[in-house]
């Protein structure tokens, strides 16, 4: 186990290396005037020389990645060129609203998912089988931003059940910082009307992230549960009489079960990556939309920290995912 982990963790530098490098060269390819922006459309040629020698943009790029690559590994993400501040912080501000989204559509896609995967398998080639592929093939083919549209259209202007955007209403104080997340900070200080708020603002961008990863998940639940029925294992288990749910939970399901993990993980980082386009529908303040003005004001040093951290998480999420086949599938050993 110990090798193994060490091996996962040495894979991650030059996966980070590779990163930056792809980042930082289409960060100084793109066409376009940051330091223009940044000044301001009145700055003289002095004003925007003194703001690029003070963002390091007037050396050569190796010279700035090198720069970068060093501040990396003392923790330092670089400074916003719009905000002028460091982006680690504003990271640390964004991230904790993202997790919370990304968490919540995930809880959905395998709270949903996984179930209706056993019993689609149990009524394979019947009526809710066919319309559950009718209905995965639908959620998956869908943009999401189009779907949070309707989800928008539907349930907060037609029917007007739940808020149109924004994490929280206008009028409504945010909780106590603890975590980050707004939903558990808001339980641990006991504020339930704020939490329920914070709950019916979640719900809207949390289905509509969590369509796509629910159909996935539950056809590769359904797939694994039909080859697992047909094992000599679940054979024996109906023969000597024990209880269908008994069979289907405990011995279909645990067995089936470790088929869903790798999806779950390659959507976990699909998701932290997708959330762009549906943070920017909902007035979401998580890193979608934080590196969505910084893609609109060409201010790069934001959007590099933002597909760093994103991949550090999605890295260390398949870390946990493989860690899990051992708990789930006993079969699975590492040497």
């Amino acid at each position: 186990m110990l090798s193994f982990l060490l091996r996962r963790l040495l894979m991650l530098v030059p996966v980070l290396v590779g990163l930056t490098l792809i980042m930082f060269a289409i960060a100084r390819l793109l066409p376009g005037d940051p330091v223009g922006l940044a000044a301001g459309p009145n700055a003289t040629l002095a004003e925007r020389a003194a703001l690029a020698q003070e963002f390091g943009l007037d050396r050569p790029v190796w010279e700035q990645y090198l720069s970068y690559v060093a501040g990396l590994t003392r923790g330092d993400l670089g400074r916003s060129l719009m905000t002028r501040r460091p982006v680690a912080e504003d990271i640390a501000t964004y991230l904790p609203a993202t997790l919370e989204l990304v968490l919540a559509a995930m809880t959905i896609a395998l709270a949903v998912g996984l179930p209706l995967g056993l019993l689609t398998a149990l009524w394979r080639n019947r009526w809710p089988d066919y319309l559950s592929q009718v209905l995965a093939i639908g959620a998956i083919s869908m943009p999401r931003f189009f779907l949070g549209l309707l989800l928008q259209l539907v349930f907060a202007m037609w029917l007007m059940w739940l808020p149109l955007g924004g994490q929280l209403p206008i009028v409504t104080f945010p909780p106590p910082r603890v975590t980050g997340f707004v939903t558990l900070d808001a339980a641990l200080a006991g504020e339930w009307q704020t939490l329920g708020a914070a709950c019916r603002h979640l719900a809207l961008p949390a289905l509509a992230l969590s369509l796509s990863p629910l159909a996935a998940i539950m056809r590769t639940m359904r797939a694994a549960a039909i080859e697992v029925m047909a094992r000599d294992y679940v054979t024996t288990a109906r023969a000597l009489g024990l209880p269908r749910r008994k069979i289907l939970l405990k011995t279909v399901g645990r067995n089936a079960i470790s088929s869903t993990l790798t999806v779950t993980g390659l959507y976990i980082g699909w998701l932290l990556g997708g959330t762009v386009l549906v943070e920017t529908v909902f007035d979401w303040p998580g890193l979608g939309l934080y590196a969505t003005r910084a893609i609109l004001s060409q201010d790069m040093m934001p959007v590099i920290g933002v597909a760093l951290v994103s991949g550090l998480i999605f890295v260390f999420v398949n870390l946990a995912i493989d860690l899990a086949y051992g708990l789930v599938d006993p079969k699975v050993r590492y040497g």
